[in-house]
């Protein structure tokens, strides 16, 4: 009997569980959701959910702990984590966990994230740190992760102090926007080799500023339509090959920067979120500690996947591949929480 039957990988039913469920039973694991009763219907339709522990809602993940331990279950968070269970309660969390949670503060207040990235020398749009100061067009981002809600542009110090007295959230920080294509880098740090892959990129479709992209700027006048940055859904993108060198060597600094700040530093999947410029350049906007929804569209691999395995990768299996690897190195205090 193979060392890693004994245990099963689990994750909410939410943002990628499809995805880790299926990369863990391609690699020899049981699969557990835990799921609310609205979403039963779509994850039923899946042979490779072995068990589904249903919650009457996310709030009561906490009362079933115990039921996962007994299944030697292996938590893979994801995006939903934070969003559906809050921040406290996922670092209280004492189902085995995958990942590092003390990125999580990190992760979670955006002035942080800002510090990290600028430790790591990796490039970061102009933050104005009082709107008196604000000469080009701003991009204001509440904290946490929530899909693009909680965003608003403005094209000038006018219309942020019009914008800003409806804006609900607390905490946000003011970036210049910049001008660009979007890139949304997908890494995987292994602790247990020490190498760092890219495993796919892809752009995000976002309502209405993508649409509205395709109104003529002499059309827009007088609609009145407020840009959105809500995220309804991902494409993929191949870099220009040259590009990929500061791609991996962003990459690089960021996990080495973890290291510095953190008690064990960043491992697993992590996505840089990018704009790259005309002339070539990364601006890095955000920085997201787990594997993040863009990566869905690779459930089949990728074609950065494919110069590392002869098998199909998505990150979701890569991470099943990680556990997998540390349960037979007997070196699982490496990669679990």
């Amino acid at each position: 009997m193979a060392a890693h039957s004994k245990y099963k990988i689990a994750t909410l039913s939410s943002h990628s569980a499809l995805q880790i469920l299926k990369g863990a039973y391609d690699e020899g694991f049981q699969t557990v959701l835990v799921s609310t009763p609205d979403k039963l219907s779509l994850y039923k339709r899946f042979k490779f959910i072995d068990k589904i522990i249903a919650i009457p809602t996310f709030a009561d993940f906490p009362k079933i702990e115990k039921k996962l331990a007994a299944e030697n279950a292996i938590v893979v968070p994801h995006g939903s984590f934070v969003a559906y269970l809050g921040l406290e309660e996922n670092k209280k969390m004492k189902v085995p966990y995958f990942g590092n949670k003390a990125v999580l503060d990190w992760e979670s207040n955006r002035l942080k994230q800002r510090k990290w990235l600028e430790i790591a020398n990796v490039p970061v749009p102009r933050r104005f740190k009082n709107p008196s100061q604000i000469d080009a067009p701003v991009l204001v981002k509440s904290y946490g992760a929530a899909g693009g809600h909680g965003y608003f542009f403005a094209k000038n110090k006018k219309e942020f102090r019009e914008k800003i007295k409806n804006f609900k959230p607390k905490d946000y920080i003011i970036q210049q926007y910049v001008i660009g294509v979007s890139a949304y880098i997908h890494y995987f740090y292994s602790p247990l080799t020490g190498r760092l892959e890219i495993l796919s990129i892809d752009r995000r479709y976002e309502t209405n500023v993508d649409s509205l992209g395709r109104i003529p700027s002499h059309n827009q006048k007088g609609l009145g339509i407020e840009p959105s940055f809500v995220v309804v859904g991902n494409s993929p993108l191949v870099l220009r090959e040259s590009l990929l060198v500061d791609a991996f060597e962003m990459g690089e600094r960021t996990i080495a920067a973890s290291k510095k700040l953190m008690n064990g530093g960043l491992w697993g999947p992590f996505c840089l979120e990018a704009i790259i410029t005309p002339s070539q350049d990364f601006f890095v906007i955000e920085i997201s500690c787990r594997i993040v929804a863009g990566t869905n569209l690779f459930i089949n691999g990728s074609p950065y996947a494919s110069l590392y395995y002869d098998k199909e990768v998505s990150t979701g299996r890569r991470i099943a591949m990680e556990i997998k690897d540390a349960i037979k190195k007997k070196s699982l205090s490496k990669i679990l929480n």
